[in-house]
């Protein structure tokens, strides 16, 4: 199992295939670089090589205890793009590991990135505050923990099955085996990383982060997002960062990615190619 242990001995398990121009996936809460199967397959026949790690106390890394927090999640992908010494790599985060990318890329630097991609993702801040008064009461977020402790594996099936992929709109198809596999990944990871890292995603500020982005970035979201709603992140995170391009999906759901992969992966492709 392909594996580095961070300098407080956390084991972040990570996946590693092919050749050529890396490209870096950094995955949702509460998932695991399992979600991005669809994604490595595609850059993978592409010519690319493709890496997705598990966050802490996500999938198959350890169920640490501590440091579920936004300077662990970026460390930690430093730690494995500088154990892997990628150079002139793609990063792409859906959700919330677009908010580890862009802590990442703000904290360590541009010296290994070449071009990120922000998809459906948590900045510039979800909850609202008095300079985000368009973001979401905290009170949302207080809800998701206490429906985590209470019941995580019947949180997990509730998630997917509604607002996550779209699942509640009228007129859409659901997809039980999407709904199982969000499922399996969620219930891999440990419910103490999971419980913190709602606080993670939805309480960091990212505004700053995004200001010291100068490599091209490429933002898409859809604005039919129930999870991290469109109008408070996508268009004001295309603005902040120095060179920056939003792509708007008209009805798109959060987990666009996985029910719209061909039309994602033809748009994560063109960026790349440009």
């Amino acid at each position: 199992m392909s594996s580095i242990t961070t300098a407080d001995g956390t084991e972040i398990f990570f996946k590693d295939w092919g050749t050529g121009q890396p490209i870096v996936f950094s995955h949702g809460w509460p998932l695991s670089a399992d979600d991005w199967d669809t994604q490595m397959l595609f850059f993978l026949q592409h010519g690319y090589r493709v890496i997705a790690h598990d966050r802490r106390g996500h999938g198959r890394s350890t169920q640490t205890s501590d440091g579920h927090d936004m300077d662990h999640y970026a460390d930690d992908l430093a730690a494995v793009t500088a154990h892997l010494d990628l150079k002139d790599a793609v990063h792409v985060g859906h959700s919330t590991g677009g908010g580890e990318v862009a802590h990442y890329i703000a904290r360590h630097g541009e010296s290994r990135v070449a071009k990120a991609v922000l998809i459906s993702a948590v900045p510039p801040i979800m909850v609202q505050t008095e300079s985000n008064p368009g973001g979401l009461p905290k009170s949302v977020f207080d809800d998701l923990q206490a429906q985590l402790a209470a019941n995580r594996s019947e949180f997990y099936r509730a998630l997917p099955s509604g607002p996550f992929y779209g699942f509640n709109r009228p007129g859409v198809e659901s997809s039980e085996a999407i709904i199982a596999n969000w499922w399996r990944q969620g219930m891999m990871g440990g419910a103490k990383a999971h419980y913190d890292g709602i606080v993670a995603f939805s309480q960091t500020d990212f505004t700053e982060d995004l200001k010291k982005i100068t490599v091209p970035v490429l933002v898409m979201h859809g604005d039919d997002d129930q999870i991290v709603p469109y109008a408070d992140s996508g268009p004001l995170s295309a603005k902040l960062v120095q060179n920056g391009t939003l792509k708007t999906y008209s009805g798109f759901p959060h987990g666009m990615p996985t029910t719209q992969a061909e039309t994602i992966n033809a748009d994560l492709l063109a960026f790349i190619q440009s």
